[in-house]
């Protein structure tokens, strides 16, 4: 059986593929590249009156990259509208190894302080690669990806790849596109900045534009693991800008 390392994964990601296992329990891993793809457009992200409303609550707390493992735990775990997970122990290590090196990030959120959803992806160049998000109560989920696409934004990001379409990644304004016109948006989100040193991809300018480091501290660096939280009202004007 072939190791997943972290080199390997961010080649296949750069042209278009990424892992999958049969089960949780399967051994081995395959590699996947639709021939169509799920995308969900930056500025077309569909925020419903009622997630706004959410999000201006603040009932979830959103923290990001406080608990990738745990995150990614939550998503390889059954539940009774999904008795089993392509997310074996292979694959958690092996993203495990590209979140160290600053390559996978995850959205958290919480409530009452317990984990109650989130998400996680890859990250490369203008690109973030979306894999799996969990849900333990309504909306969790939905606030997430309104958080991960507010953060995208903020960072100079070019491509949410949803891998596959769903009706719940639909409602939210994710479409599905072939894989040429993939393969095109990946190349620019790959390429974009290259020539002239525009910086792209940064994880932390959300944190970096919710106030100035306390104490007068240096900001974190683009790769930096940050933590949050963010204002839903934040996210809520964010969300309402075109890009």
């Amino acid at each position: 059986m072939m190791a997943l390392d972290p080199d390997m994964l961010l080649r296949a990601y750069a042209i278009g593929v990424f892992p999958m296992a049969d089960s949780r329990d399967a051994g081995d891993i395959y590699w996947v590249e639709p021939r169509k793809r799920g995308v969900l457009p930056l500025d077309g992200f569909h925020l419903s009156r009622s997630l706004a409303k959410t999000l201006r609550s603040d009932r979830f707390t959103v923290t990001a990259d406080v608990a990738f493992a745990d995150v990614v735990a939550h998503c390889a775990q059954s539940t009774p509208d999904r008795p089993d997970t392509w997310i074996n122990p292979q694959i958690e290590r092996a993203y495990a190894a590209l979140h160290a090196r600053g390559h996978a990030h995850s959205i958290e959120t919480w409530q009452d302080g317990e984990l109650v959803g989130g998400l996680y992806g890859v990250t490369l160049g203008g690109a973030f690669f979306g894999e799996s998000m969990f849900s333990r109560c309504r909306d969790a989920s939905k606030v997430a990806l309104a958080h991960l696409v507010a953060r995208l934004r903020c960072g100079g990001y070019k491509l949410l790849d949803c891998q596959f379409i769903t009706d719940h990644l639909a409602s939210l304004g994710a479409v599905e596109i072939r894989r040429s016109a993939y393969v095109s948006l990946l190349d620019a989100a790959l390429g974009v900045g290259a020539a002239t040193g525009v910086v792209i991809g940064d994880f932390g300018a959300l944190d970096r534009l919710a106030g100035p480091a306390a104490d007068g501290a240096t900001p974190p660096a683009p790769a930096a693991i940050v933590a949050g939280p963010i204002s839903g009202c934040r996210i809520v004007q964010l969300l309402g800008q075109t890009s």
